[in-house]
């Protein structure tokens, strides 16, 4: 299973998040809270995944996942918000992304479904 950078700015969604994934075999490497310090773990951490929510504190999702994109890392990254996709149109595409999950649908199954 790949290693997985979980990017939000509630740490009770952090837990949750990194208990369930670690539950269903994949390896959570690190957190963060904020745009910036995601692209400092992803450069030091170098995970295979970024699951990344959309409203960070400093700068949006979007903007993290086009930095990741475009920095030459390979990370995959997949966004998340307690939002519905359809909320953002085709930003979630743009950003180089490879897809959402609603937070409230996140399990190991949906994630791996979207890396394959």
């Amino acid at each position: 299973m790949p290693t997985v950078l979980i990017v939000d700015d509630h740490p009770t969604f952090r837990a949750t998040a990194r208990q369930l994934l670690e539950a269903e075999g994949f390896e959570v490497v690190g957190e963060a809270e904020n745009g910036a310090s995601a692209l400092e773990c992803v450069a030091r951490l170098k995970p295979e995944v970024v699951l990344l929510d959309v409203q960070l504190p400093d700068m949006d999702g979007f903007e993290v996942a086009s930095r990741i994109s475009t920095n030459g890392n390979r990370a995959q990254v997949v966004l998340t918000s307690s939002r519905d996709a359809s909320e953002f149109g085709a930003l979630v595409t743009e950003s180089g992304s490879r897809g959402f999950i609603p937070k409230g649908e996140l399990s190991g199954r949906r994630l791996a479904d979207l890396l394959e």
